[in-house]
């Protein structure tokens, strides 16, 4: 068990071997969360990699509360991070839809998750992946990590009515996609 508070204090002063064992210990979290908004897996951990650059350049504006746990506070400005970087790629790539086969060491279960859990997280995101790219940023910033219209439309630049328009057209395409997929499952009835 690591004590990230040590951690990140080496990792302040840049000291490499707290930075390597920073990185090493979050980078499948890291990962999992790009993955979420770019699903080409060679991409996708480039975009965890310029993420942790940014980390380590901005580790010094890190600030825990007094009496919040240190973990879950790192964990949420990380996946902040993390998120905004993938977003930065999204619009360098001009939104282009991508196409990937799913690598499936991304799935690999992590202790904080039953296998049911993750079998379901996984079939979600894989709908959410035939999304259109500007419903599948918005789908993923509102339903998964939590962010509301008014931070979704800065953060993306855009008018919040059009967050909520994507939002709302990102479920019904997925309540479609699920009705679709859940048809091609059910057995042929003779």
């Amino acid at each position: 068990m690591i004590n990230l508070q040590e951690i990140l204090e080496g990792s302040r002063q840049n000291n490499r071997k707290d930075q390597k064992t920073l990185y090493l210990q979050y980078y499948a979290y890291c990962l999992k969360v790009v993955f979420r908004y770019i699903f080409k897996y060679e991409k996708a951990t480039d975009v965890v990699n310029d993420g942790f650059v940014k980390v380590f350049n901005k580790l010094n504006t890190f600030l825990v509360p007094p009496g919040r746990n240190i973990e879950a506070v790192f964990m949420g400005w990380l996946k902040v991070v993390m998120i905004n970087t993938a977003i930065d790629r999204l619009r360098q790539d001009h939104f282009i839809p991508e196409t990937a086969l799913t690598n499936e060491g991304i799935w690999l279960e992590d202790n904080s998750q039953h296998a049911d859990h993750s079998i379901l997280y996984k079939e979600l995101i894989e709908q959410v992946q035939k999304l259109p790219p500007n419903y599948r940023v918005v789908f993923n910033m509102f339903v998964i990590d939590g962010f509301t219209h008014p931070e979704i439309a800065a953060t993306l630049g855009i008018a919040v009515g059009t967050s909520k328009s994507n939002l709302f057209k990102a479920k019904g395409l997925l309540k479609s996609y699920i009705k679709k997929s859940e048809f091609q499952k059910e057995p042929c009835k003779a």
